[in-house]
C-alpha cells in the first residue's frame, strides 16, 4: 500500500443527510415531488448527474449547472456550521500521516464545498485533492480515482480505496484499487477488490496495510 484515496460524503464525514435535507428543501420551494428513495439514488453520484436526475424528477426548468450550484449554497451553509466526522475517520488520517502513508481525497463534490472541511485538519492531510469539478467523468467511471493516483504518482494498484457507497467502490475497483468499504447510508454490493469493515474506529495504519491478504 503506496497511498489511501478517501472518499469524503458518506466516509470521512457524514453530510449525506446535509445533501438529502437540502433536495427535500428544494422540492418544496419548487413545489416538485422527491423521495427518500430518489435522495438514496444520487449517493456518491457525479454532481452534474445528480442535478440532471433532480431536473428530471422534479421537473424543474432549471439547468443542471443551476442546480447544482443551488444544492451547493444549502449543503455549505451547512458544513460551514459543523462538520459532522464519521467515527474513526481523524483518527484513521492521524494514524496514516504518523506512519508516512500518502493520502488523498477524491470525491464528486465541489472545490467550494469541501475547502471549508479540509479546514478543519491539519495541513497537507490529503496530498492530493480530486473533486468532481476537475474531471470530466465523474464515479462511477474510474478517471477519479486514475487522476488521484497519476498525481500521487503511485500505480492505482497499489492503492487502498476507503468508500461508503456501490457508485465509488465501481470507481475504484475499475481504477485497479483495493476497496474498504464501510456502509453507511447504503447498502454496498461484494465484489472481488472490496473488503467490508462495520467501522473506521480503532482502525490504524498498520491495519489497512493487511486488508485484502489471503
Amino acid at each position: 500500500m503506496d497511498a489511501v484515496l478517501w472518499d469524503m460524503d458518506g466516509t470521512l464525514v457524514d453530510t449525506e443527510p446535509y445533501w438529502i435535507t437540502t433536495e427535500f428543501a428544494m422540492a418544496e420551494k419548487y413545489g416538485a415531488s422527491w423521495s427518500q428513495a430518489d435522495a438514496l439514488e444520487l449517493v456518491g453520484s457525479d454532481l452534474l448527474d445528480s442535478g440532471r436526475y433532480i431536473r428530471k424528477v422534479m421537473r424543474l426548468e432549471l439547468s443542471p449547472e443551476a442546480i447544482v450550484e443551488e444544492l451547493l449554497d444549502g449543503v455549505v451553509e451547512k458544513v460551514e456550521r459543523d462538520v459532522p466526522w464519521r467515527p474513526g475517520a481523524v483518527g484513521l488520517l492521524a494514524s496514516l500521516r504518523a506512519e508516512g502513508v500518502r493520502c488523498g481525497l477524491v470525491t464528486m463534490s465541489y472545490e467550494r464545498f469541501v475547502a471549508p472541511i479540509l479546514a478543519q485538519l491539519p495541513p497537507e492531510t490529503f496530498r492530493v485533492v480530486v473533486t468532481g469539478d476537475q474531471v470530466e467523468l465523474g464515479k462511477p467511471h474510474p478517471e477519479p480515482y486514475l487522476t488521484a493516483a497519476a498525481a500521487l504518482g503511485v500505480r492505482p494498484d497499489r492503492c487502498l480505496a476507503i468508500e461508503d457507497s456501490n457508485t465509488g467502490a465501481k470507481s475504484a475497483e475499475q481504477a485497479g484499487c483495493l476497496v474498504l468499504v464501510v456502509e453507511n447510508h447504503v447498502p454496498v454490493l461484494d465484489g472481488p477488490r472490496r473488503v467490508f469493515r462495520d467501522t473506521l474506529a480503532g482502525l490504524t495504519a498498520e491495519d489497512l496495510k493487511v486488508l485484502g491478504r489471503p
